[in-house]
């Protein structure tokens, strides 16, 4: 029998995946990509938005046909057409959002489509026998014949994984396994990996925790724009390096670099209009304290799911915190839903703006005054005429490019779209402001109005919260930045400490710092 020693030291790829390209209508997804995973090894896929993991996986477990290159699997080049065929090859995929039916018991899910049989029925004995093997092996003892949603998110993670294995499974993919989990399940499954990859198992973990990231992988392939920038061990790749490679920066430049930084804000002596202490929700962001003045930007920075939107969607009542108290100009105050939030005079332009902000089928002039008109509620319409106003003096002042305020806003480009969506909040006379993601997406010259009008507005008195993954944008326009990591925050930046470098060091330090 193989140990697990010489299982790791095979070098013969389990998966092997060379030159893969996937080119969607006007955007090159995957670019040349190379790939390798071993028997008896945890890789892990790493990269921002947009670099390309979810549609490697994709392409990998018959989601997508490739468009070029080839996939070796056990030395044999396969091609699969469907996620069913793949599971065939032995190539099993877990998802984050786990793809079971709740209200069918654990044993019924583990078998779906695949029951056993004896003459004439469902050999359910078998399958009942059979699940609870499946969970033993995995360390996990529940009733089989219970419904799946009466157990926790740990558990029907287990048996979303007991479902992958149960079909000989020779590689298993587990997208964002842990972003539903805490420490201790977390923990527990971390386990169950070890013992998994130590009889042999290939298992790919895509991820954005970098603690995790390393706690658990033996190596790992960074992808970005949809190109490879490299494959590492990830014992001797230090986490600051790894973060300059996933943002696309050279770490000695970043070292050198003194980045520019907006003007002090005006009102910063000014006592917060707003403090939260303690807020936070399982499973979004861990508590945190915040404050915000008048006049001032503040940068919420970090990685791809650091916990960025989850920390706006809670400040606008999206999400509802489950600790923490919330004070507006010193006195409590609820952020229960957004319609609280938006009576406080916040507002908020969600990332995306495609399917969160814009109702495309609706004109310019009718999405400029939705929040204003909201506010007012229904009954008290705003005219006709002070609509066409309105949105004729937002649509000038912020240089929307478009021939009628009549026009669908889905017939405009994304940077105008962005533009319209803040002229909808601008509306509202807002005392805070939260951006998140609004220069994503929109071409050069948008971006730079959007960020003139960003200061602007601070000058004005108004307050910003400001979210981008571009490190460059948040350096470049805010007072304080909000340094989050893996859900928490880690720490904040004022005045001259804000470059680069010290946001970079601040995700790598801490994480280090927290093991």
């Amino acid at each position: 029998m193989t140990s697990p020693s010489e299982i790791q030291k095979s070098d013969k790829p389990l998966l092997f995946a060379r030159g893969v390209t996937k080119i969607f209508p006007g955007a090159r997804a995957l670019d040349g990509v190379d790939f390798t995973l071993r028997r008896g090894e945890i890789h892990t896929l790493l990269g921002e938005n947009g670099a390309g993991k979810s549609t490697l996986i994709k392409v990998l477990t018959g989601v997508y046909r490739r468009d070029g290159g080839e996939i070796l699997f056990d030395g044999f080049p396969i091609d699969p057409r469907s996620p069913a065929e793949a599971q065939r090859l032995g190539i099993s995929t877990v998802y984050q959002e786990v793809n079971l039916v709740p209200f069918l018991s654990v044993a019924e899910n583990i078998f779906l489509g695949r029951q056993p049989m004896k003459p004439g029925r469902i050999d359910w004995k078998q399958i009942n026998v059979r699940s609870a093997e499946a969970l033993q092996r995995l360390d996990v003892e529940v009733d089989v014949t219970q419904p799946l949603d009466s157990y926790s998110i740990a558990i029907q993670q287990m048996v979303a994984v007991a479902r992958a294995l149960d079909i000989q499974a020779k590689v298993l993919v587990l997208d964002e396994p842990t972003s539903s989990l805490d420490a201790n399940e977390t923990g527990h499954l971390f386990a169950v990996l070890r013992k998994l990859k130590a009889q042999g198992l290939g298992i790919i973990f895509v991820s954005h925790f970098l603690d995790q990231v390393y706690a658990i992988a033996d190596r790992l392939t960074v992808l970005r724009n949809g190109k490879l920038i490299g494959e590492y061990e990830a014992a001797r790749l230090p986490r600051l390096e790894l973060i300059a490679k996933m943002i696309g920066k050279d770490l000695s430049a970043v070292e050198e670099m003194s980045a520019r930084r907006g003007a002090e804000p005006s009102r910063t002596e000014h006592r917060p209009f707003l403090r939260v202490k303690g807020l936070g929700r399982r499973g979004a962001v861990h508590p945190f304290d915040l404050e915000i003045r008048s006049g001032e930007v503040v940068g919420l920075a970090g990685l791809l799911g650091c916990g960025r939107t989850e920390m706006a969607r809670l400040l606008f009542g999206i999400d509802r915190a489950d600790t923490g108290q919330v004070e507006i100009d010193g006195v409590s105050a609820g952020l229960s839903s957004p319609r609280a939030a938006i009576a406080h005079r916040f507002g908020f332009c969600p990332e995306d703006r495609k399917t969160q902000a814009i109702i495309p089928d609706l004109s310019v002039r009718e999405n400029i005054v939705l929040a204003l008109q909201a506010s007012k509620g229904w009954i008290r319409r705003i005219p006709a005429r002070k609509q066409q106003e309105l949105a004729g003096n937002y649509i000038q002042a912020l240089g929307i490019a478009t021939s009628d305020a009549g026009k669908p806003i889905k017939l405009l480009s994304g940077g105008n779209q962005q533009k319209a969506i803040l002229a909808r909040w601008l509306a509202s006379e807002p005392r805070l402001l939260i951006l998140d993601e609004p220069t994503r997406g929109i071409d050069v010259g948008a971006k730079a109005e959007i960020e003139k009008l960003m200061a602007r507005l601070c000058g004005e008195g108004m307050a910003i919260l400001f979210i981008s993954s571009e490190l460059e944008e948040v350096v470049r326009d805010s007072h304080r930045v909000v340094v989050l990591r893996d859900r928490k925050k880690v720490c904040e930046l004022t005045g001259g400490q804000i470059d680069l470098a010290a946001i970079m060091k601040a995700i790598a330090a801490q994480a280090a710092n927290d093991e």
